[in-house]
């Protein structure tokens, strides 16, 4: 029974562990990626992006988005996020954000820490 127990709690840290991982290195990867333009807490040349999950394009009010974003009304989600770090030119035309990222694993990891920082 102590071997069950035991058992149990290790997978349940190896589980959590795993879940925290993808975030954290999209912590790190966010920091290194996306803070020339971006920041959580306040508009930089583009919006915040703390509490960007979930939330409709082009609705901070403090920021001056394109039209085009503006009225794409995309609620972010993981892969609406996904599609946008990946080309937003496809995802809204004539959008103002140049930036890509190729790597679907970077991708992945920043829209698991995006997630995390509501």
């Amino acid at each position: 029974m102590r071997w069950l127990l035991a058992l149990s709690a290790a997978f349940v840290v190896f589980v959590v562990a795993g879940l925290s991982q993808p975030a954290e290195g999209g912590r790190e990867l966010f920091e290194r990626r996306c803070t020339g333009c971006h920041a959580l807490d306040r508009d930089k040349e583009g919006p915040r992006l703390g509490g960007v999950y979930g939330r409709v394009s082009g609705s901070v009010p403090s920021f001056h988005y394109s039209d085009a974003l503006k009225s794409a009304h995309i609620t972010w989600d993981a892969d609406s996020l996904a599609k946008w770090l990946a080309d937003p030119e496809s995802l809204v035309p004539d959008n103002d954000m140049a930036f890509h990222l190729d790597s679907a694993a970077e991708r992945s990891a920043i829209v698991a820490y995006l997630e995390q920082v509501r």
